[in-house]
């Protein structure tokens, strides 16, 4: 018995002192455990490493101390000084290193893609794919992607695929739009929730300053009760695609697009950005009042007016005679966002041209520039022009769906 209880008392010695052996570490690693890894394949793995010694007796520890627990795939922080115990703990409690992609309002899908493209701690699935085979490949064959991702920070630890994270986007912004569709006001024309996704969109891509949104939302719709086009130059920009140079001349606001809101009636086939919750809401809550027109003043804000005269004042003052200093939106501002491979939030990105669009062959005279905010005048019809039907089904080829 005594023999027995000293065998005892030397293999409890030696155990704990496996479990309490620091890492053979001289600066921080991560020790990246795969999908399907067990703490057997793991702990010899480091034991051939020259980390740890007595890999032994630290599987027998996790043998009868954690029989069933799984092992969490992802990676691992290990620094100097750490113990083995304190390796296993994180083991026990699934503490996997986190990584974070934020994607920001007003993105287009294109640098979305781009975005997921360079997280190098995510497997790439979808880089040699067309827009309609990722969005088959997540499970929503023909739907157009644009402006379908919600934009937030999204968590991801290693060995998780980009198309988890687009899922986890997606069905995010389904969540959200559906929240704010039933708080939405009584008398919104929208037919379905996408309509009011793709008037938020516009309302993202106007908005310098927050505060604004619901007030150039209630412009939108109320031009769209009386039969007015909407005439807002992100979804000429947008129409374009990559014949868009910076400028918008008069001759491009002449151009049929199917996102051309100065030629086509009503809302454009689909969303042009993303969109947060908040030029949802705005969206579907559009604020009160009579304005019709809006343009820049050049820090970001706008001047609201209820008839041409007033919108044409404000353009000879706000463009015509631009401030040396102007800009469409506030000065940026970068807000760090945690985590190793996060993308930064910082001044709203510029509207994106379509990737794909089917378009005109592009003229050859040299079109006169045109200032932001001289729309040419329109008057109500005497029957108000209701928005269009939201096509549910996008062409597979990724082209635009028609109006």
């Amino acid at each position: 018995m005594v023999l027995a209880g000293l065998l005892l008392g030397l293999a409890f010695w030696q155990q704990n002192s496996a479990l309490q052996q620091p890492l053979n570490l001289t600066q921080e690693q991560l020790l990246d455990v795969p999908s399907g890894s067990s703490p057997t394949g793991v702990l010899n793995r480091l034991q051939a490493d020259g980390v740890i010694r007595d890999a032994f007796l630290l599987r027998l520890y996790w043998r009868f101390n954690l029989s069933g627990q799984s092992l969490h795939s992802g990676e691992y922080r290990m620094t100097p000084g750490m113990t083995a115990k304190s390796l296993l703990t994180q083991w026990e409690k699934g503490e996997v290193v986190q990584y974070s992609l934020t994607l920001v309002e007003g993105w287009t899908f294109r640098q979305v893609r781009a975005a997921l493209g360079k997280q190098a701690k995510l497997e790439q699935t979808l880089n040699n794919m067309s827009d309609a085979e990722v969005m088959t490949k997540l499970g929503h064959p023909n739907v157009f992607p644009e402006g379908r991702f919600f934009p937030d920070t999204y968590r991801y630890v290693r060995g998780m695929t980009d198309v988890e994270l687009l899922k986890q986007a997606y069905n995010r912004l389904d969540e959200v739009l559906e929240e704010e569709w039933d708080k939405r006001a009584s008398d919104v024309p929208y037919v379905d929730p996408y309509q009011a996704l793709i008037m938020a969109s516009l309302v993202e891509k106007e908005t310098g300053v927050p505060q604004e949104r619901g007030q150039i939302a209630g412009v939108f719709v109320r031009r769209l009760q009386l039969g007015m086009l909407l005439q807002t130059d992100p979804t000429v920009i947008y129409g374009l695609g990559e014949r868009y140079n910076g400028k918008i001349t008069r001759a491009f606001l002449k151009e049929a697009t199917p996102y051309n809101t100065y030629v086509i009636s009503g809302l454009p086939p689909t969303p042009i950005a993303m969109v947060g919750r908040e030029a949802i809401h705005a969206a579907m809550n559009p604020v009160p009042g009579n304005s019709l027109y809006f343009v820049a003043r050049g820090d970001g804000s706008h001047v609201f007016s209820a008839d041409l005269d007033a919108h044409n004042a404000a353009v000879k003052e706000f463009q015509l005679k631009r401030r040396t200093d102007y800009r469409s939106s506030p000065a940026p501002i970068v807000v760090p966002t945690p985590g190793v491979d996060s993308v930064p939030t910082v001044d709203k990105p510029a509207v994106e041209a379509a990737p794909t669009p089917e378009l005109p062959a592009p003229k050859t005279d040299v079109p006169e520039p045109v200032p932001e905010g001289a729309a040419p005048e329109q008057k109500p019809s005497e029957q108000p022009v209701a928005p269009p039907q939201a096509n549910d089904d996008a062409e597979k080829k990724g082209e635009q769906r028609p109006q």
